[in-house]
């Protein structure tokens, strides 16, 4: 058994896989949906797949339009990533989460986020409210 942490759910669900972590908000509709792969210039994850990742972040930006569409169509490709580790949730990722059934927690402690490193494996359990590094 690993490190436990309590968090809060967002959008429920379970999910457990490699971690990708973003030092910068994410625009979904910047993220290739045939691959998960980030287009985005100039952005921390540039070049990087997001797709069945748990994805750790600050939040989201860009407009409710290419959001919903950018998960969407991650979606449509079966590249949506596996959930989402928020620090900075807003009304339209939390609806297109929950929309999409994507597992989506927050209010992690601190020290979850100067524990975790890049490609941990983690289990998000939304529906108990916790998120253990294994």
């Amino acid at each position: 058994m690993g490190k436990r942490f309590s968090c809060h759910k967002i959008s429920e669900g379970k999910a457990q896989a490699e971690t990708i972590i973003s030092k910068d908000r994410i625009m979904f509709y910047q993220v290739r949906p045939e691959d998960g792969m980030m287009e985005e210039k100039n952005h921390h994850l540039e070049g990087r797949i997001i797709a069945r990742k748990i994805l750790i972040f600050p939040g989201g930006k860009g407009s409710s339009v290419v959001q919903q569409d950018g998960l969407y169509h991650l979606d449509r490709f079966h590249n949506m990533p596996a959930a989402l580790i928020i620090q900075d949730p807003d009304p339209v990722i939390v609806a297109g989460t929950i929309i999409m059934e994507l597992p989506m927690v927050d209010r992690l402690p601190a020290e979850f986020y100067e524990t975790v490193k890049d490609g941990d494996t983690v289990v998000v359990n939304a529906d108990e409210g916790y998120v253990e590094i294994l």
